[in-house]
């Protein structure tokens, strides 16, 4: 990928409403983004009924509510997943789901995706790994809560069920709603490209855009952020999330960094080539010099504009004889 791949990332902020989905594919192409990913469950295959919830969804989420009620309602059944991958075929945006579940795994490769996102607490289930590496695929996997060797394990398991290594794209991640700025380790994204030679990029769950662009700089090749159409809506995830506004601003900040990093090769730019001779500097006569005067560093000097002799030739000049009357200022000629 040449240009950083941007997923917008709706999740479970449609509330299990499809117009509020539609509403947020229409937002994300609006705002910029390449893809716009959703998830893909079945809360009985998902989780125990008697499951806690993260800290950060009982703040979030009704105190009385178990993790296993609070996700049922917000599943999305086939048709459903239909709607909306022909409604982003025709908004010209990538559609992109996680499946939680093996059963989920089939239902979106019977759908035709090319891309399996494999979200952060998949890492260490080997069943559904071998399942999604045996597709070929190409796979973006979230490593939040994990450790190299953990990595390096699932990544074994993928290419060893058939996805070649070049097909995987490794987004470093932090699970925890909002991340506190203290434990992105974004640098930790460099460590997963040159320890394990993958193609590399971010899942942000911070609040704000900084972190994602900063991830853009160091040369991210995916980024994914959570959006919402309000944050004020009943939900796990929209106090953490972007609303369209902000997603908008991050999508265009990452793009104006991609055309900032250029292609490192270190010359002057077509934009500055004009100002090389109002900024360099000449040497010109520090005073009048008759024809056949000598220069030294006593009557002669640097200054713009540089239309003249570089100063870098001095020690070619001093000693030389004036092949003409010079005024002083005048570009010194040999």
């Amino acid at each position: 990928m040449k240009k950083t791949f941007i997923i917008a990332e709706a999740g479970v902020n449609h509330s299990g409403d499809l117009s509020i989905a539609k509403g947020m594919i229409d937002a994300a192409k609006e705002a910029g983004a390449d893809a716009v990913k959703f998830q893909t469950f079945k809360a009985e295959r998902m989780i125990s009924k008697n499951a806690a919830k993260a800290e950060y969804q009982r703040q979030t989420t009704e105190e009385n509510e178990t993790q296993f009620e609070m996700i049922r309602k917000l599943e999305l059944d086939r048709v459903s997943h239909k709607e909306l991958i022909t409604y982003c075929n025709k908004k010209n945006i990538i559609f992109i789901s996680s499946p939680f579940d093996l059963e989920s795994i089939d239902l979106l490769n019977n759908l035709g995706l090319e891309i399996f996102k494999i979200p952060s607490g998949e890492i260490t289930n080997l069943p559904y790994l071998q399942k999604i590496g045996s597709l070929r695929k190409k796979i973006i996997m979230s490593s939040g809560m994990a450790n190299l060797e953990e990595i390096r394990v699932a990544l074994d398991i993928l290419i060893s069920s058939g996805t070649p290594k070049e097909n995987i794209t490794i987004l470093h991640c932090n699970t925890e709603y909002p991340t506190p700025f203290g434990d992105v380790n974004l640098l930790a994204m460099i460590t997963i490209r040159d320890t394990f030679g993958v193609n590399v990029g971010y899942s942000d769950h911070t609040l704000g855009i900084e972190v994602p662009i900063a991830a853009a700089t160091l040369g991210a090749q995916v980024i994914e952020k959570h959006f919402t159409l309000d944050k004020t809506m009943t939900g796990p995830d929209h106090k953490a999330s972007l609303d369209v506004d902000e997603l908008t601003s991050m999508i265009e900040k990452i793009r104006n960094v991609e055309k900032a990093l250029g292609d490192g090769i270190k010359k002057p730019s077509l934009s500055e080539m004009k100002n090389i001779e109002v900024v360099r500097k000449s040497i010109v006569a520090k005073k009048d010099i008759k024809k056949g005067g000598f220069f030294s560093e006593d009557n002669i000097t640097a200054k713009r504009p540089g239309q003249g002799i570089s100063p870098m030739r001095w020690d070619e000049i001093i000693g030389k004889q004036a092949k003409k009357d010079l005024k002083k200022d005048e570009c010194v000629e040999l």
